[in-house]
């Protein structure tokens, strides 16, 4: 059995960020990281040359050092109300000094120093969302680009790997935790340290979650977030883009009453495809720095939370997801939103009506209302009527809708202040926790732990 002072299990932004503090702090501590995918070196997407996705397992887009968020269009949020309910855990005024540390930290490794935030054009602009029942959340935006936040990642790689008391292990899945015990179990091995720190991502929430039955670590059904990925022209948003880079407006459907939101704003962006275990595959968009499309995209995303008996929100996403999957082939299904609206099936011919070219060129043309539940469909359309009134166009003959976008973040740990589950020394961060559902926060949970290792931990 290989000891270390501290087991890192993910290797995104929280268990980087995570490592980054505790070396910067106690550069003698002993530390092994873990993720399933691999090297930031060697992550690459084969689909810009082979068009179709491959299956890669697993997906070199959403595992691996660098996590999803390597290369996503890398948007760090300045704000306290995006990305993540730290707030409830550490309070207002140390989330915000936490931001400010975070984001000097990315810029210290070539971070783009332009913050995209008109605040004149968006105080203005709360004032048009509010006439129409919209809030709109007021956050600055440090975008740094897909192929400078895969570079970003790749710096903090090479400090973090050629370490000479850190051990990152890459193409390795855990099998199994025993949190009283503090032991990590691979397929031929087991590793133990008086501190782990369980930073999974997205793609890792269901397995987090059972490790955390089988260890009676309690959790809470958090929201799932299912909806569609909107394409259209750049011209309709690039008002509101050129201010703001990114509008987060959230909107309560008349109808159902579910909360309906705007997210992963990416003008000038490209749709992609993500791949989670058992080839699932759903759609996302990035965007990068200097390469751009003649298109928008931004993901409309309608929250649903259950009650009991139900407790399997990762499942019921999963299952949405997989039925656009069964009816396209395993691809993403792509609808003319005109079409949805008029009860029509998109067929290749309706698509290549379109004044502009889909960044996503595998997907399958279909029919959405055979995958989405009713008050979800209702909740989306109801929407695309309101921000007709704010964004003219937006809901155009040319916009298209991509299927589906889902958020697996829907179950909540139940961990302290300190991000420290009931155990001590065993830490539940980021997304994959339930805890953050952005860059920005994702990394200042792993700050936060690191430090309350800090204070306890023993170097021998």
């Amino acid at each position: 059995m290989k000891k270390s002072d501290v087991i890192i299990v993910g290797c995104g932004p929280a268990g980087i960020f995570t490592a980054l503090e505790l070396l910067k702090e106690k550069p003698d501590l002993k530390v092994t990281m873990f993720d399933k995918g691999n090297s930031i070196k060697v992550r690459k997407c084969p689909k810009s040359k082979t068009v179709n996705c491959v299956g890669c397992k697993p997906c070199n887009i959403s595992c691996g050092f660098g996590g999803a968020g390597a290369f996503s269009d890398g948007k760090l949020s300045l704000s306290k109300d995006v990305g993540g309910w730290l707030e409830d855990y550490i309070g207002t005024d140390k989330l915000n000094e936490l931001i400010k540390y975070v984001d000097d930290i990315y810029l210290s490794y070539g971070g783009n120093k332009e913050i995209s935030f008109n605040k004149e054009f968006a105080d203005n602009f709360e004032y048009d969302c509010n006439k129409y029942g919209l809030k709109f959340v007021k956050c600055p935006i440090r975008h740094l680009g897909t192929e400078k936040s895969a570079k970003i990642m790749d710096l903090m790689y090479d400090y973090i790997v050629n370490h000479e008391n850190v051990d990152v292990i890459t193409n390795e899945e855990i099998t199994n935790i025993d949190m009283k015990k503090k032991v990590v179990t691979t397929k031929d091995k087991e590793y133990s340290a008086e501190n782990i720190v369980l930073a999974v991502g997205r793609s890792g929430s269901g397995w987090l979650i059972e490790e955390c039955e089988k260890n009676e670590v309690k959790t809470t059904n958090n929201q799932v977030d299912i909806g569609v990925r909107v394409e259209l022209p750049r011209a309709i948003t690039d008002k509101l883009t050129d201010n703001l880079y990114e509008f987060k407006i959230y909107n309560t459907s008349r109808t159902t009453e579910n909360v309906v939101r705007t997210f992963c704003m990416n003008p000038g962006g490209f749709v992609s495809q993500e791949n989670y275990d058992n080839n699932l595959a759903v759609v996302n968009g990035h965007s990068y720095h200097d390469l751009k499309s003649n298109n928008t995209n931004f993901a409309l995303l309608v929250s649903s939370r259950f009650t009991e008996p139900f407790d399997e929100p990762i499942t019921y996403g999963k299952y949405i997801a997989r039925l656009s999957n069964m009816l396209t082939g395993g691809k993403i299904m792509v609808q003319r939103l005109k079409d949805l609206k008029a009860g029509k099936r998109s067929n290749p011919s309706r698509i290549s009506k379109l004044s502009y070219e889909p960044t996503l060129k595998d997907a399958v043309p279909g029919d959405l209302s055979y995958v989405l539940p009713g008050r979800i469909l209702t909740a989306l359309l109801e929407t695309f009527d309101e921000l007709e009134k704010i964004c003219p166009g937006i809901s155009g003959r040319d916009t298209i809708l991509y299927g589906v976008e889902v958020k697996f973040y829907s179950a909540k740990i139940e961990v302290d202040n300190n991000l420290q589950t009931k155990y001590d020394g065993i830490y539940a961060i980021g997304d994959g926790a339930g805890i953050t559902r952005g860059l920005m926060q994702a990394s200042i949970s792993g700050v936060i732990a690191a430090r309350n290792i800090l204070k306890n931990v023993k170097v021998d």
